[in-house]
């Protein structure tokens, strides 16, 4: 089997953190959130994984993952210059995947449970499809699965973002699919908004008689369109610290109960730090910090007299304000300082801000 990560799209919900570089390369728990997707496919023993690079600094996400060496994986990059649809990015992809199966996984989405189970029951079977479904309470967001009352082993169809749906059941963005829907996307038109929709190639494949099977997923599934989805899935990934499905596995750290300290990382004495949380290497965390629970501080940060709760700081940031944080996103090489908010305070900085309180 072969894995496709699709990279593109502009990030607009989430400027002004995407307007230097692509949301996927996003830190969740100080790790890009594609690379848990890339990570997915890796230990189910897919090793040839296409990137379906977009318009907004592909350079960047070239310079990160390179060729996978470093990764463990082969990496081809396959450019879609316009956002035009998840189907026409699969369809770029038809030589790379000549006559295999293949995993697409949209890199702004994490999943709790790995892939092994879905991987085997699809490779070993004659499936020409099949999709991980979601309870979900806004269905209007996603593309919707409609399940047979009869029959809760089939769909009855699929319909992308309904205004009113009777059904919960969200399609994710992880899909098993065979070289067949190559030539059904050739026959897809464009939706109303320009674009080769997934959910209309689903469709398609199942009025033509194919078989597509569906399996709901268990734990959770976070699609990080919004700040808010990113800060509560760094929430639910540093949740994970500790456990048998821990997904932070890195060289160079300690970990203590549940927090997890990179190398030569200083940490006062006169500070506190409350886990769940996470910091990166070559940090200095100094007299008057409190921070917790919830919190990933990138490698390279240094804090001073500040309260932080809740947030991700990205790497190479300067905090020294008697500020608390809440439910805050900075952004690489940003700095605060200045006087003192009593406040509890929300910021969402891009990178290299320089904000004077």
């Amino acid at each position: 089997m072969k894995g496709i990560i699709l990279h593109g799209g502009h990030g607009t919900r989430l400027r002004p953190l995407t307007h230097t570089g692509p949301k996927q390369l996003l830190p969740i728990a100080n790790k890009p959130m594609s690379q848990y997707a890339l990570e997915d496919l890796k230990n189910v023993g897919i090793h040839d994984i296409a990137i379906i690079l977009g318009d907004i600094y592909p350079e960047k996400v070239r310079e990160y993952y390179g060729n996978g060496e470093e990764f463990g994986v082969n990496i081809t990059y396959i450019y879609q210059e316009k956002p035009k649809g998840i189907s026409h990015a699969i369809r770029l992809c038809k030589e790379f995947v000549g006559n295999d199966k293949f995993i697409v996984y949209l890199g702004d989405n994490v999943l709790r449970k790995n892939l092994t189970d879905y991987t085997k029951k699809f490779s070993s079977s004659d499936l020409d499809a099949m999709i991980l479904l979601c309870e979900v309470d806004n269905p209007s967001k996603f593309g919707v699965a409609y399940v047979d009352k009869d029959d809760s082993s089939k769909i009855k169809n699929i319909i992308e973002k309904p205004k009113n749906s009777t059904s919960n059941l969200a399609v994710i963005g992880v899909y098993f699919l065979t070289p067949k829907i190559f030539g059904i996307i050739d026959n897809l038109k464009p939706s109303s908004r320009g674009e080769l929709e997934i959910t209309d190639a689903l469709q398609l494949l199942m009025d033509k008689g194919n078989t597509i099977a569906h399996d709901i997923v268990t734990g959770w599934w976070k699609d990080t369109g919004t700040p808010e989805d990113i800060i509560h899935a760094n929430r639910l990934v540093l949740d994970s610290i500790g456990t048998e499905n821990q997904f932070l596995v890195e060289k160079d750290i300690s970990t203590k109960d549940n927090i997890i300290i990179g190398s030569n990382t200083k940490i006062s004495q006169d500070s506190s730090i409350i886990g769940p949380a996470i910091i990166g290497k070559n940090c200095k965390i100094e007299s008057g910090v409190r921070l917790g629970p919830y919190v990933s501080i990138g490698d390279g940060c240094t804090l001073e007299n500040c309260s932080i709760e809740n947030s991700i700081i990205m790497e190479n940031c300067k905090i020294d304000a008697q500020v608390n944080l809440v439910s805050s996103i900075i952004a690489q090489s940003s700095q605060i300082d200045g006087n003192t908010i009593s406040k509890k305070s929300q910021f969402l900085l891009g990178e290299r801000t320089h904000l004077k309180l």
